[in-house]
């Protein structure tokens, strides 16, 4: 008796749909630029139809926006699970600049520099991606924070982090023009000493109490 193929269930095929066509935009913003990604562009690499694609994403605004959170999300608990709470304490503040460094450097970081320029003039696209940067700029506060084993929130710490995220920020966009890892690598050698002595006079947070 032959046996039947196995069936994928339609919510699963879409989800890998969807996974393909995200992926794909990342890839077309960041070897192509927001001006020359394409929604047809965009369907051809994942290989899905246009009917499929259009359904599912009807404007480039919501494809490309879909695909920014998708895999910011993705490299935030990436990071989670890399940093995890108090990694300073574990493996040193260099190695958690250089873990964040990494993530300011990667293709996500890339392809949401180039919404951020796109959407300065396009009001819509503006509105879609303004509150995803705000959620995405707590929520890498909050998990640098943590990974420095400092109270996020506490005046003097909160602007020494912002500090250090707006660093990295500045030497992810300094690489997108060329490979700038050895005076990186510099700069981040000179912030981890820099910032170990400030942190060293901010209190630590106090451990939760037990049943709180």
């Amino acid at each position: 008796m032959s046996s039947q193929p196995t069936r994928v269930p339609q919510e699963e095929r879409t989800r890998v749909m969807r996974a393909r066509l995200l992926e794909a935009t990342i890839d077309c913003l960041v070897e192509y630029g927001f001006a020359a990604t394409s929604t047809t562009l965009v369907s051809k690499r994942a290989g899905v139809s246009r009917g499929a694609q259009l359904h599912h994403f009807p404007t480039k605004n919501d494809l490309v926006v879909a695909a920014v959170e998708h895999l910011t999300a993705k490299r935030g608990a990436e990071l989670a699970a890399v940093l995890g709470e108090d990694a300073r304490r574990e493996h040193g503040t260099r190695a958690v600049l250089g873990t964040l460094s990494d993530h300011f450097t990667s293709p996500v970081f890339t392809a949401a520099l180039e919404l951020w320029v796109a959407a300065r003039s396009d009001v819509q696209l503006l509105a879609a991606v303004q509150p995803l940067e705000q959620r995405v700029s707590r929520e890498t506060h909050h998990l640098t924070a943590a990974a420095l084993g400092v109270d996020g929130n506490a005046s003097g710490t909160r602007e020494l982090v912002q500090a250090t995220l707006d660093l990295l920020r500045g030497l992810g966009l300094a690489n997108t023009f060329s490979d700038d890892t050895r005076r990186r690598e510099r700069i981040l050698d000179r912030w981890a000493l820099t910032l170990d002595a400030a942190l060293a006079t901010t209190p630590t947070p106090a451990p939760p109490h037990e049943g709180a």
